[in-house]
């Protein structure tokens, strides 16, 4: 894409994905790709931040590289490592060879050994990908300060070969589901935005657009419902995906209005904690449903 599309394109471009982006949402990723800077999604868990890289690959027509980041992540699964099968290989086959140790050594340590991992796919590609580097929050410090030079320069050092600098920038988003407090350092390399639960008309527009030919007064019933359920206390608050299962449940069922029956029968589709279920069938339904009728 030769031009940063405006504000208007990206609300509409990411509407025909299926993904609701208000303004100000559509604003920072304006931003994004007119700086060229990274940006870092920051929310509960279910809000829709993994998805805003994966239409924003689609808006683009630009590859997706995905980096799920995890505890004890580390340059070799992240980066780059060697092919050592291939390395030893290619070590017996020069055995006898008038090729000195030092040119042995430079050939095994060349690029044909290289396995790229998603950070050195982000950078060496022949167009620029979007790099999802997803709940970075979830990798250790030590990982987290490793990504300062990717963030900064665009670019990895890799020891036998030298630094490697980027052919084309990639996009990139970061999410965080804010496990633990991310550095300065990171966050002053990026864009910041938070991703918050919709409100009750953003998450209608959300089923309408997913399910247009759900019955108005049932989706309006249960997003009221799913409002109502995210004031408490639960051990998992359900996200958007879950809002969408659940209607679409809802709807396979043939369900054209909610009561206490329909909801127990479809209840896993919206609550994913063994506590949550047993509160919601012993006195939360019922609490929820004389709620959303008084509202």
């Amino acid at each position: 894409m030769n031009q940063t599309p405006g504000l208007e394109a990206i609300i509409e471009r990411f509407g025909e994905q299926g993904f609701v982006a208000d303004e100000e949402l559509a604003t920072t990723l304006f931003l994004m790709l007119h700086l060229g800077k990274p940006l870092l999604l920051e929310g509960h868990p279910g809000v829709g931040k993994t998805e805003v890289a994966n239409v924003l690959a689609a808006f683009l027509g630009a590859e997706l590289i995905r980096l799920q980041c995890y505890e004890g992540l580390d340059v070799h699964s992240a980066v780059y490592e060697w092919n050592y099968q291939k390395q030893l290989l290619s070590i017996k086959i020069q055995e006898g060879s008038a090729r000195t140790e030092a040119e042995k050594e430079a050939h095994i340590f060349g690029p044909e050994f290289l396995l790229k991992r998603p950070l050195l796919r982000s950078i060496t590609g022949e167009q620029a990908p979007v790099l999802l580097i997803d709940e970075v929050d979830r990798a250790d410090e030590e990982f987290e300060a490793f990504l300062l030079e990717l963030l900064s320069a665009f670019q990895i050092s890799i020891p036998e070969l030298g630094t490697i600098r980027a052919i084309h920038r990639p996009f990139v988003i970061l999410t965080s589901n804010r496990a633990r407090e991310l550095s300065d350092a990171l966050k002053r390399r990026c864009l910041y935005h938070w991703v918050d639960f919709p409100d009750m008309d953003k998450e209608m527009r959300i089923v309408r657009k997913h399910l247009p030919d759900i019955d108005e007064a049932l989706a309006r019933e249960l997003v009221r419902l799913v409002q109502r359920l995210r004031t408490k206390k639960l051990d998992k608050t359900p996200g958007i995906a879950e809002t969408l299962d659940w209607a679409r449940g809802l709807v396979a069922l043939g369900c054209r209005q909610l009561d206490r029956e329909s909801i127990e029968k479809s209840l896993g589709c919206l609550l994913k904690s063994a506590n949550d279920m047993e509160w919601a069938r012993a006195e939360g339904v019922t609490n929820l449903l004389t709620e959303i009728e008084d509202a």
